[in-house]
């Protein structure tokens, strides 16, 4: 049971962004993010966007480093990755 954080090196209203998710359960990640401070309007289905000023803080909030390749590895063993079709057809 871990909430994990990748780098933030995606794009987007000109800063960079992390994702935040959780190994386990989206109540565990919520739990998370609402002790974090992060608003609900960061949630996209089956983790957060984060932007990069806020990456050190979540870190020493418990949230463990991990490489995009990991965490989206991590996801999908979770049960709780939400497919790009799935995506499309929200």
């Amino acid at each position: 049971m871990t909430v994990l954080i990748d780098q933030p090196r995606w794009p987007a209203h000109d800063t960079l962004w992390s994702h935040l998710v959780s190994d386990d359960s989206l109540d565990e990640l919520h739990r998370f993010a609402a002790s974090a401070g992060i608003t609900p309007r960061g949630f996209d289905l089956d983790h957060y966007d984060v932007p990069a000023e806020r990456y050190a803080q979540l870190v020493a909030a418990g949230a463990r480093p991990v490489t995009n390749r990991e965490l989206v590895v991590a996801l999908r063993a979770s049960g709780l990755r939400v497919s790009q079709r799935e995506r499309r057809g929200r």
